[in-house]
Protein backbone atom coordinates (compact mmCIF):
# COMPACT_ATOMS: atom_id res chain seq x y z
CA UNK A 1 0.00 0.00 0.00
CA UNK A 2 2.34 2.39 0.53
CA UNK A 3 4.52 1.67 -2.11
CA UNK A 4 1.53 1.85 -4.47
CA UNK A 5 0.80 5.51 -2.42
CA UNK A 6 4.99 6.19 -2.94
CA UNK A 7 4.07 5.97 -7.05
CA UNK A 8 1.31 7.49 -6.86
CA UNK A 9 3.01 10.78 -5.29
CA UNK A 10 6.05 10.60 -7.69
CA UNK A 11 3.51 10.44 -10.82
CA UNK A 12 1.60 13.51 -9.60
CA UNK A 13 5.46 15.61 -8.74
CA UNK A 14 6.01 14.16 -12.20
CA UNK A 15 3.03 15.84 -13.73
CA UNK A 16 3.32 19.05 -11.70
CA UNK A 17 6.56 19.26 -13.26
CA UNK A 18 6.11 18.70 -16.19
CA UNK A 19 3.29 21.45 -16.45
CA UNK A 20 5.24 23.56 -14.69
CA UNK A 21 8.09 23.37 -17.42
CA UNK A 22 5.20 23.82 -20.20
CA UNK A 23 3.91 27.13 -18.06
CA UNK A 24 7.26 28.05 -17.97
CA UNK A 25 8.31 27.67 -21.77
CA UNK A 26 8.15 30.52 -23.99
CA UNK A 27 6.57 31.27 -27.04
CA UNK A 28 9.22 32.31 -29.75
CA UNK A 29 8.08 33.58 -33.49
CA UNK A 30 11.35 32.77 -35.82
CA UNK A 31 11.80 34.63 -38.98
CA UNK A 32 14.93 32.58 -40.72
CA UNK A 33 16.61 32.42 -43.89
CA UNK A 34 16.64 29.57 -46.15
CA UNK A 35 19.76 26.77 -47.55
CA UNK A 36 22.67 26.69 -44.88
CA UNK A 37 21.28 29.80 -42.59
CA UNK A 38 18.37 27.52 -42.02
CA UNK A 39 20.10 24.16 -41.31
CA UNK A 40 21.67 25.56 -38.13
CA UNK A 41 18.30 27.46 -37.35
CA UNK A 42 16.68 24.35 -37.23
CA UNK A 43 19.68 22.85 -34.85
CA UNK A 44 18.75 25.89 -32.43
CA UNK A 45 14.87 25.13 -33.07
CA UNK A 46 15.04 21.28 -32.15
CA UNK A 47 16.87 22.56 -28.63
CA UNK A 48 14.15 25.17 -27.98
CA UNK A 49 11.58 22.92 -28.67
CA UNK A 50 13.34 20.15 -26.36
CA UNK A 51 13.77 23.03 -23.36
CA UNK A 52 10.09 23.27 -23.37
CA UNK A 53 9.47 26.61 -25.90
CA UNK A 54 6.76 26.67 -28.55
CA UNK A 55 7.94 27.51 -31.95
CA UNK A 56 6.56 28.93 -34.91
CA UNK A 57 8.64 29.87 -37.76
CA UNK A 58 7.49 32.04 -40.76
CA UNK A 59 8.10 30.81 -44.52
CA UNK A 60 7.12 31.40 -47.92
CA UNK A 61 4.28 28.81 -50.13
CA UNK A 62 7.81 28.17 -52.10
CA UNK A 63 10.18 27.43 -49.15
CA UNK A 64 13.62 25.81 -50.73
CA UNK A 65 14.25 24.14 -47.29
CA UNK A 66 11.35 25.31 -44.48
CA UNK A 67 9.17 22.28 -44.29
CA UNK A 68 5.87 21.88 -42.60
CA UNK A 69 4.77 18.51 -40.26
CA UNK A 70 7.71 18.55 -37.98
CA UNK A 71 6.54 18.15 -33.97
CA UNK A 72 9.57 20.48 -32.97
CA UNK A 73 8.06 23.83 -34.64
CA UNK A 74 4.98 24.74 -36.35
CA UNK A 75 4.94 27.19 -39.75
CA UNK A 76 3.27 29.94 -40.65
CA UNK A 77 3.10 30.15 -44.50
CA UNK A 78 2.95 33.39 -46.33
CA UNK A 79 1.88 33.70 -49.67
CA UNK A 80 4.52 35.30 -52.46
CA UNK A 81 5.33 35.43 -56.14
CA UNK A 82 8.84 35.08 -56.21
CA UNK A 83 11.30 33.01 -53.60
CA UNK A 84 14.62 32.69 -52.48
CA UNK A 85 15.43 29.35 -53.68
CA UNK A 86 17.36 27.34 -56.34
CA UNK A 87 15.85 28.45 -58.99
CA UNK A 88 16.55 32.11 -57.87
CA UNK A 89 20.33 31.38 -56.82
CA UNK A 90 21.65 28.49 -59.28
CA UNK A 91 21.68 31.11 -62.74
CA UNK A 92 23.76 33.60 -60.18
CA UNK A 93 26.42 31.03 -59.07
CA UNK A 94 26.92 30.13 -62.47
CA UNK A 95 27.55 33.47 -63.55
CA UNK A 96 29.74 34.14 -61.07
CA UNK A 97 31.51 30.24 -61.54
CA UNK A 98 32.08 31.73 -65.60
CA UNK A 99 33.57 35.23 -63.94
CA UNK A 100 36.10 34.08 -61.77
CA UNK A 101 37.27 31.44 -64.10
CA UNK A 102 38.25 33.98 -66.79
CA UNK A 103 40.90 35.53 -66.74
CA UNK A 104 41.99 38.24 -63.76
CA UNK A 105 42.21 41.78 -64.29
CA UNK A 106 40.24 44.82 -63.69
CA UNK A 107 37.14 44.01 -65.86
CA UNK A 108 36.72 40.53 -64.19
CA UNK A 109 36.69 42.35 -60.92
CA UNK A 110 34.34 44.82 -61.44
CA UNK A 111 31.79 42.27 -63.62
CA UNK A 112 31.67 39.85 -60.49
CA UNK A 113 30.82 42.74 -58.41
CA UNK A 114 27.96 43.86 -60.57
CA UNK A 115 26.58 40.56 -60.58
CA UNK A 116 26.86 40.70 -56.87
CA UNK A 117 25.21 44.48 -56.77
CA UNK A 118 22.69 42.45 -58.92
CA UNK A 119 21.86 39.18 -57.22
CA UNK A 120 22.12 41.44 -53.75
CA UNK A 121 19.28 43.92 -55.06
CA UNK A 122 17.14 40.80 -56.23
CA UNK A 123 17.31 39.44 -53.25
CA UNK A 124 16.32 42.09 -50.72
CA UNK A 125 13.55 43.18 -53.42
CA UNK A 126 11.79 39.80 -52.86
CA UNK A 127 12.42 39.88 -49.10
CA UNK A 128 11.39 43.32 -48.85
CA UNK A 129 8.20 42.65 -50.91
CA UNK A 130 7.37 39.71 -48.79
CA UNK A 131 8.22 41.99 -45.49
CA UNK A 132 4.99 44.86 -46.78
CA UNK A 133 2.68 42.22 -47.71
CA UNK A 134 2.69 40.84 -44.09
CA UNK A 135 2.77 44.30 -42.07
CA UNK A 136 -0.27 45.33 -44.65
CA UNK A 137 -2.14 42.63 -44.20
CA UNK A 138 -4.03 43.43 -40.69
CA UNK A 139 -5.75 39.81 -40.24
CA UNK A 140 -2.04 38.25 -40.32
CA UNK A 141 -1.12 40.97 -38.04
CA UNK A 142 -3.72 40.72 -35.57
CA UNK A 143 -3.38 36.84 -35.83
CA UNK A 144 0.36 36.96 -34.71
CA UNK A 145 -0.19 39.70 -31.99
CA UNK A 146 -2.63 37.32 -29.76
CA UNK A 147 -0.66 34.51 -30.19
CA UNK A 148 1.33 37.07 -27.38
CA UNK A 149 5.12 35.84 -28.62
CA UNK A 150 8.40 36.64 -25.97
CA UNK A 151 10.68 37.74 -28.79
CA UNK A 152 10.76 37.46 -32.63
CA UNK A 153 14.63 35.62 -33.17
CA UNK A 154 15.44 35.79 -36.68
CA UNK A 155 18.50 35.37 -38.80
CA UNK A 156 19.05 39.41 -40.04
CA UNK A 157 21.05 38.44 -43.23
CA UNK A 158 17.56 39.24 -44.38
CA UNK A 159 15.35 42.90 -43.08
CA UNK A 160 11.60 40.88 -42.60
CA UNK A 161 12.45 39.30 -39.03
CA UNK A 162 13.77 42.86 -37.67
CA UNK A 163 10.65 44.69 -39.40
CA UNK A 164 8.47 42.39 -38.10
CA UNK A 165 10.05 43.07 -34.22
CA UNK A 166 9.09 46.24 -34.33
CA UNK A 167 5.66 45.84 -35.75
CA UNK A 168 4.89 43.54 -32.93
CA UNK A 169 6.77 45.42 -30.31
CA UNK A 170 8.76 42.43 -29.11
CA UNK A 171 12.32 41.98 -28.09
CA UNK A 172 14.62 41.00 -31.25
CA UNK A 173 17.31 38.17 -30.82
CA UNK A 174 19.52 37.42 -33.34
CA UNK A 175 21.07 33.82 -35.19
CA UNK A 176 23.67 35.83 -36.89
CA UNK A 177 27.15 36.23 -38.69
CA UNK A 178 25.71 38.56 -41.55
CA UNK A 179 23.13 41.33 -41.64
CA UNK A 180 21.85 42.88 -44.35
CA UNK A 181 24.83 45.55 -45.30
CA UNK A 182 27.61 42.84 -44.81
CA UNK A 183 29.07 41.27 -41.43
CA UNK A 184 27.48 41.54 -38.04
CA UNK A 185 29.98 42.94 -36.66
CA UNK A 186 30.39 46.07 -38.74
CA UNK A 187 26.76 47.20 -37.19
CA UNK A 188 27.10 47.66 -34.10
CA UNK A 189 31.10 47.13 -32.80
CA UNK A 190 33.93 49.39 -33.50
CA UNK A 191 35.60 48.11 -36.47
CA UNK A 192 39.12 49.55 -37.41
CA UNK A 193 40.02 49.26 -41.01
CA UNK A 194 43.64 49.02 -40.01
CA UNK A 195 43.16 45.51 -38.53
CA UNK A 196 39.61 44.50 -39.44
CA UNK A 197 40.03 42.66 -42.53
CA UNK A 198 36.75 43.93 -44.87
CA UNK A 199 34.75 40.42 -46.05
CA UNK A 200 35.59 39.70 -49.83
CA UNK A 201 39.01 41.73 -49.67
CA UNK A 202 41.03 38.06 -49.15
CA UNK A 203 43.19 39.98 -46.34
CA UNK A 204 44.00 39.00 -42.69
CA UNK A 205 44.38 41.21 -39.45
CA UNK A 206 48.07 42.30 -40.38
CA UNK A 207 48.16 44.87 -43.10
CA UNK A 208 50.46 46.96 -45.20
CA UNK A 209 50.04 50.24 -46.55
CA UNK A 210 48.47 48.87 -49.82
CA UNK A 211 46.43 46.08 -48.10
CA UNK A 212 45.12 48.79 -46.05
CA UNK A 213 43.84 50.66 -48.75
CA UNK A 214 42.34 47.41 -50.56
CA UNK A 215 40.54 47.22 -47.06
CA UNK A 216 39.13 51.02 -47.67
CA UNK A 217 38.48 49.78 -50.93
CA UNK A 218 36.30 47.35 -50.43
CA UNK A 219 34.80 48.89 -47.25
CA UNK A 220 33.04 51.60 -49.90
CA UNK A 221 31.72 48.97 -51.93
CA UNK A 222 30.31 47.36 -49.03
CA UNK A 223 28.74 50.87 -47.97
CA UNK A 224 27.60 51.90 -51.65
CA UNK A 225 26.16 48.70 -52.21
CA UNK A 226 24.55 48.71 -48.65
CA UNK A 227 23.28 52.51 -49.25
CA UNK A 228 22.47 52.36 -53.63
CA UNK A 229 20.79 48.43 -53.72
CA UNK A 230 19.77 47.04 -50.04
CA UNK A 231 18.95 49.50 -47.17
CA UNK A 232 16.61 51.83 -49.11
CA UNK A 233 14.25 48.99 -50.05
CA UNK A 234 13.82 47.95 -46.32
CA UNK A 235 13.75 51.77 -45.82
CA UNK A 236 11.06 52.18 -48.15
CA UNK A 237 9.21 49.83 -45.98
CA UNK A 238 9.16 52.04 -42.92
CA UNK A 239 8.09 54.82 -44.47
CA UNK A 240 5.40 53.11 -46.08
CA UNK A 241 4.66 50.74 -43.10
CA UNK A 242 5.90 52.96 -39.84
CA UNK A 243 6.60 56.19 -40.99
CA UNK A 244 9.66 57.86 -42.43
CA UNK A 245 10.50 59.08 -38.87
CA UNK A 246 11.46 54.97 -38.06
CA UNK A 247 14.47 54.15 -39.58
CA UNK A 248 15.51 51.12 -40.93
CA UNK A 249 18.71 51.19 -40.03
CA UNK A 250 18.02 51.73 -36.33
CA UNK A 251 16.03 48.70 -36.21
CA UNK A 252 18.93 46.17 -37.47
CA UNK A 253 21.41 47.78 -34.99
CA UNK A 254 18.75 47.25 -32.17
CA UNK A 255 18.58 43.98 -31.14
CA UNK A 256 18.88 42.74 -27.62
CA UNK A 257 21.38 39.89 -28.02
CA UNK A 258 23.11 38.77 -30.98
CA UNK A 259 24.28 35.20 -30.96
CA UNK A 260 27.09 35.52 -33.08
CA UNK A 261 27.99 32.51 -35.18
CA UNK A 262 31.97 32.52 -35.07
CA UNK A 263 34.47 32.40 -31.56
CA UNK A 264 38.07 33.87 -31.89
CA UNK A 265 39.56 30.19 -32.49
CA UNK A 266 37.97 31.22 -36.09
CA UNK A 267 37.82 35.01 -35.80
CA UNK A 268 40.26 37.24 -36.22
CA UNK A 269 40.59 39.38 -32.81
CA UNK A 270 38.62 42.14 -32.45
CA UNK A 271 36.68 44.71 -30.48
CA UNK A 272 33.36 43.30 -29.55
CA UNK A 273 30.34 44.38 -27.27
CA UNK A 274 28.34 42.72 -23.98
CA UNK A 275 25.17 41.79 -25.79
CA UNK A 276 27.28 39.77 -28.48
CA UNK A 277 27.68 36.49 -27.77
CA UNK A 278 29.96 33.89 -29.63
CA UNK A 279 27.96 30.53 -30.57
CA UNK A 280 30.30 29.80 -33.47
CA UNK A 281 30.26 25.79 -34.06
CA UNK A 282 26.87 25.50 -31.91
CA UNK A 283 25.63 22.86 -34.50
CA UNK A 284 29.06 20.85 -33.66
CA UNK A 285 28.66 17.59 -31.95
CA UNK A 286 30.23 13.75 -31.31
CA UNK A 287 29.79 11.87 -34.37
CA UNK A 288 27.23 9.17 -34.67
CA UNK A 289 27.88 5.99 -36.14
CA UNK A 290 27.82 5.85 -39.92
CA UNK A 291 25.02 3.89 -42.07
CA UNK A 292 26.29 0.41 -42.62
CA UNK A 293 27.33 0.74 -46.43
CA UNK A 294 29.42 4.09 -45.64
CA UNK A 295 31.52 2.45 -42.59
CA UNK A 296 32.10 -0.35 -44.77
CA UNK A 297 33.60 1.99 -47.63
CA UNK A 298 35.30 4.25 -45.11
CA UNK A 299 36.75 0.67 -43.13
CA UNK A 300 37.87 -0.56 -46.69
CA UNK A 301 40.57 2.62 -46.98
CA UNK A 302 42.79 0.60 -44.85
CA UNK A 303 45.35 2.37 -43.57
CA UNK A 304 44.89 5.16 -46.13
CA UNK A 305 41.80 6.91 -44.88
CA UNK A 306 39.04 8.84 -46.40
CA UNK A 307 38.98 12.54 -47.89
CA UNK A 308 35.27 13.64 -48.28
CA UNK A 309 34.28 16.33 -50.52
CA UNK A 310 31.21 18.94 -50.34
CA UNK A 311 30.46 22.25 -51.74
CA UNK A 312 27.59 22.52 -49.35
CA UNK A 313 23.79 23.82 -50.18
CA UNK A 314 24.03 26.44 -52.38
CA UNK A 315 26.07 24.02 -55.10
CA UNK A 316 24.85 21.79 -56.46
CA UNK A 317 27.15 21.26 -59.70
CA UNK A 318 30.34 22.83 -61.08
CA UNK A 319 31.32 22.89 -64.54
CA UNK A 320 31.86 19.22 -66.37
CA UNK A 321 35.86 20.32 -67.32
CA UNK A 322 36.48 20.95 -63.09
CA UNK A 323 34.35 17.99 -62.14
CA UNK A 324 36.71 15.80 -64.81
CA UNK A 325 39.80 17.44 -63.12
CA UNK A 326 38.95 17.16 -59.65
CA UNK A 327 37.73 13.06 -60.17
CA UNK A 328 40.98 12.58 -62.32
CA UNK A 329 42.78 13.99 -59.61
CA UNK A 330 40.82 11.92 -56.73
CA UNK A 331 41.70 8.64 -58.89
CA UNK A 332 45.46 9.32 -58.80
CA UNK A 333 45.39 8.97 -54.72
CA UNK A 334 45.72 5.96 -52.48
CA UNK A 335 42.75 7.35 -50.43
CA UNK A 336 38.84 6.15 -50.44
CA UNK A 337 36.86 9.37 -51.23
CA UNK A 338 33.38 10.53 -50.30
CA UNK A 339 32.14 13.32 -52.85
CA UNK A 340 28.68 14.54 -52.65
CA UNK A 341 28.03 15.59 -56.55
CA UNK A 342 24.90 16.06 -57.85
CA UNK A 343 24.73 15.99 -61.57
CA UNK A 344 26.34 13.81 -64.42
CA UNK A 345 28.86 11.25 -63.55
CA UNK A 346 32.52 12.89 -64.22
CA UNK A 347 33.88 10.89 -66.94
CA UNK A 348 37.39 10.06 -64.99
CA UNK A 349 36.08 8.89 -62.34
CA UNK A 350 37.99 6.42 -60.43
CA UNK A 351 37.26 3.12 -58.67
CA UNK A 352 38.46 4.87 -55.59
CA UNK A 353 35.49 7.64 -55.13
CA UNK A 354 32.02 7.30 -54.21
CA UNK A 355 29.29 9.69 -55.45
CA UNK A 356 26.49 10.73 -52.95
CA UNK A 357 23.51 12.92 -53.36
CA UNK A 358 23.52 13.89 -49.19
CA UNK A 359 26.74 12.78 -46.35
CA UNK A 360 26.12 12.82 -42.60
CA UNK A 361 28.98 15.28 -42.46
CA UNK A 362 29.24 16.12 -39.07
CA UNK A 363 29.47 12.26 -38.34
CA UNK A 364 32.00 11.79 -41.34
CA UNK A 365 34.52 14.37 -39.88
CA UNK A 366 34.47 12.67 -36.35
CA UNK A 367 35.35 9.54 -37.80
CA UNK A 368 39.27 8.60 -36.89
CA UNK A 369 39.63 7.59 -41.01
CA UNK A 370 38.55 10.86 -42.38
CA UNK A 371 42.01 12.57 -43.60
CA UNK A 372 41.09 15.55 -45.65
CA UNK A 373 38.31 17.36 -46.01
CA UNK A 374 37.52 19.74 -49.40
CA UNK A 375 35.10 22.10 -48.58
CA UNK A 376 34.19 25.52 -50.52
CA UNK A 377 34.30 27.54 -47.30
CA UNK A 378 30.97 27.95 -45.67
CA UNK A 379 30.91 29.06 -41.91
CA UNK A 380 29.15 25.26 -40.81
CA UNK A 381 31.51 22.96 -42.65
CA UNK A 382 34.79 25.13 -41.73
CA UNK A 383 33.37 25.09 -37.97
CA UNK A 384 32.66 21.47 -38.13
CA UNK A 385 36.22 20.98 -39.45
CA UNK A 386 37.80 22.78 -36.59
CA UNK A 387 35.64 20.88 -33.63
CA UNK A 388 36.64 17.60 -35.41
CA UNK A 389 40.58 18.55 -35.87
CA UNK A 390 40.31 17.86 -40.00
CA UNK A 391 42.38 19.63 -42.22
CA UNK A 392 40.85 21.47 -45.65
CA UNK A 393 42.14 22.04 -49.12
CA UNK A 394 39.38 24.42 -49.85
CA UNK A 395 37.72 25.45 -53.35
CA UNK A 396 35.64 28.92 -52.34
CA UNK A 397 32.98 30.02 -54.72
CA UNK A 398 31.79 33.58 -53.34
CA UNK A 399 30.57 35.48 -50.90
CA UNK A 400 32.45 34.81 -47.61
CA UNK A 401 33.59 31.17 -48.51
CA UNK A 402 37.52 32.82 -49.29
CA UNK A 403 37.35 34.86 -46.23
CA UNK A 404 36.26 31.68 -43.61
CA UNK A 405 39.06 29.64 -45.54
CA UNK A 406 41.54 32.38 -45.24
CA UNK A 407 41.42 32.39 -41.15
CA UNK A 408 42.26 28.72 -41.55
CA UNK A 409 44.89 29.50 -43.95
CA UNK A 410 46.58 32.02 -41.63
CA UNK A 411 46.85 29.38 -39.05
CA UNK A 412 48.53 26.58 -40.84
CA UNK A 413 45.31 24.74 -41.29
CA UNK A 414 44.08 24.81 -44.80
CA UNK A 415 45.18 25.65 -48.19
CA UNK A 416 43.27 27.41 -51.19
CA UNK A 417 42.69 27.13 -54.48
CA UNK A 418 41.02 28.92 -56.91
CA UNK A 419 38.09 28.19 -59.99
CA UNK A 420 40.15 29.68 -62.01
CA UNK A 421 43.38 27.39 -61.21
CA UNK A 422 41.96 24.26 -60.21
CA UNK A 423 42.06 22.44 -63.60
CA UNK A 424 45.66 23.62 -64.35
CA UNK A 425 48.84 21.93 -64.10
CA UNK A 426 47.96 19.46 -61.34
CA UNK A 427 47.49 22.42 -58.66
CA UNK A 428 44.30 20.58 -57.04
CA UNK A 429 46.03 16.85 -56.67
CA UNK A 430 49.59 18.89 -55.66
CA UNK A 431 47.02 20.62 -53.03
CA UNK A 432 45.58 17.95 -51.53
CA UNK A 433 49.12 16.03 -51.02
CA UNK A 434 51.01 18.66 -49.16
CA UNK A 435 47.63 18.94 -47.07
CA UNK A 436 48.02 15.00 -46.52
CA UNK A 437 51.84 14.12 -46.26
CA UNK A 438 52.61 17.69 -44.46
CA UNK A 439 51.79 16.81 -40.88
CA UNK A 440 51.95 20.12 -39.58
CA UNK A 441 48.70 20.81 -40.78
CA UNK A 442 46.52 18.54 -38.89
CA UNK A 443 48.70 18.94 -35.64
CA UNK A 444 47.41 22.97 -36.65
CA UNK A 445 43.84 22.20 -37.08
CA UNK A 446 44.01 19.59 -33.96
CA UNK A 447 45.14 22.46 -32.07
CA UNK A 448 42.19 24.62 -32.90
CA UNK A 449 39.78 21.81 -31.87
CA UNK A 450 41.45 21.34 -28.45
CA UNK A 451 40.79 25.59 -28.32
CA UNK A 452 37.37 25.51 -29.27
CA UNK A 453 36.28 22.65 -26.99
CA UNK A 454 38.49 24.40 -23.71
CA UNK A 455 35.30 26.55 -22.63
CA UNK A 456 33.28 26.43 -19.70
CA UNK A 457 29.74 26.31 -21.47
CA UNK A 458 28.65 24.38 -24.67
CA UNK A 459 27.92 27.24 -27.19
CA UNK A 460 24.55 25.86 -27.52
CA UNK A 461 23.73 25.78 -24.17
CA UNK A 462 25.24 29.16 -24.03
CA UNK A 463 22.46 30.51 -26.82
CA UNK A 464 19.54 28.58 -24.79
CA UNK A 465 20.59 30.69 -22.18
CA UNK A 466 20.68 34.01 -23.51
CA UNK A 467 17.68 33.16 -25.32
CA UNK A 468 15.87 32.00 -21.90
CA UNK A 469 17.03 34.94 -20.49
CA UNK A 470 15.48 37.89 -22.89
CA UNK A 471 12.95 35.63 -22.23
CA UNK A 472 12.73 36.32 -18.49
CA UNK A 473 13.60 39.93 -18.40
CA UNK A 474 11.58 41.07 -21.85
CA UNK A 475 14.68 41.97 -23.27
CA UNK A 476 18.15 42.81 -22.35
CA UNK A 477 18.32 46.59 -23.20
CA UNK A 478 20.98 46.97 -20.48
CA UNK A 479 23.65 45.26 -22.30
CA UNK A 480 22.75 47.14 -25.76
CA UNK A 481 24.70 50.35 -26.35
CA UNK A 482 22.81 53.16 -28.02
CA UNK A 483 25.20 54.42 -30.00
CA UNK A 484 23.89 53.77 -33.10
CA UNK A 485 20.98 56.16 -32.10
CA UNK A 486 23.88 59.17 -32.48
CA UNK A 487 24.41 60.95 -35.32
CA UNK A 488 27.98 59.72 -37.18
CA UNK A 489 29.59 63.20 -36.54
CA UNK A 490 28.75 62.98 -32.67
CA UNK A 491 29.79 59.05 -33.09
CA UNK A 492 33.41 60.18 -34.25
CA UNK A 493 33.59 63.58 -31.78
CA UNK A 494 33.60 65.36 -35.70
CA UNK A 495 31.15 68.15 -33.52
CA UNK A 496 33.51 68.61 -30.85
CA UNK A 497 36.76 68.32 -32.60
CA UNK A 498 35.34 71.09 -34.75
CA UNK A 499 34.38 73.12 -31.72
CA UNK A 500 37.83 73.09 -30.16
CA UNK A 501 39.68 73.74 -33.08
CA UNK A 502 37.11 76.48 -33.87
CA UNK A 503 37.78 77.88 -29.93
CA UNK A 504 41.43 77.53 -30.55
CA UNK A 505 41.08 79.58 -33.98
CA UNK A 506 39.15 82.22 -32.14
CA UNK A 507 42.03 81.98 -29.48
CA UNK A 508 44.63 82.43 -31.71
CA UNK A 509 42.87 84.80 -33.86
CA UNK A 510 41.72 87.60 -31.06
CA UNK A 511 45.09 87.16 -29.58
CA UNK A 512 46.53 87.75 -33.16
CA UNK A 513 44.54 91.04 -33.58
CA UNK A 514 45.39 92.10 -29.97
CA UNK A 515 48.84 91.41 -30.98
CA UNK A 516 48.70 93.40 -33.82
CA UNK A 517 46.77 96.91 -32.07
CA UNK A 518 49.28 96.76 -29.81
CA UNK A 519 51.78 97.02 -32.34
CA UNK A 520 50.36 99.78 -34.22
CA UNK A 521 49.66 101.53 -30.78
CA UNK A 522 53.41 101.47 -30.01
CA UNK A 523 54.00 102.17 -33.64
CA UNK A 524 52.02 105.91 -33.43
CA UNK A 525 53.02 106.71 -30.03
CA UNK A 526 57.04 105.93 -31.21
CA UNK A 527 56.03 108.03 -34.39
CA UNK A 528 54.20 111.24 -32.03
CA UNK A 529 57.74 111.13 -29.59
CA UNK A 530 59.52 111.91 -32.11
Amino acid sequence: MMSQNRNATLLLLCIVFLSWRICQGGKILIVPLEGSHWVNMDIMIKALHSDGHSVDVIRTNQSWYILDGFPHYKTITVPVVEAFNHDFINPILKKIIEIERGESSFLSFASLQVEMFDAMFNMHRIISTMARSMLKDKDFMDMLKERQYDFVFTDPAWGAGVLLAHALKLPLVYNVRWITSGEGHMAIVPSPLSYIPMTGSGLSDKMTFTQRFKNLLFYLIWQFQDGVFINHQYQAVCDEVFGSEVRYRELLQGADIWLMRADFVFEFPRPTMPNVIYIGGFQCKPAKPLPEDLEEFVQSSGEHGVIIMSLGTFVSELPADITNEIAAAFAKLPQKVIWRHKGSKPATLGNNTLLVDWMPQNDLLGHPKIKLFVAHGGTNGVQEAIYHGVPVVGLPVFFDQYDNLLRLEERGAAQILTLATVDKDNIFLNAIQTVLNEPSYRTNMQRLSRLHRDTPMKPLDSALFWIEFVIRHKGAAHLRTESYKMPWYSYHSVDIVLFLAGALLLVLLTAFMLIKCLCITVRKNKVKGE
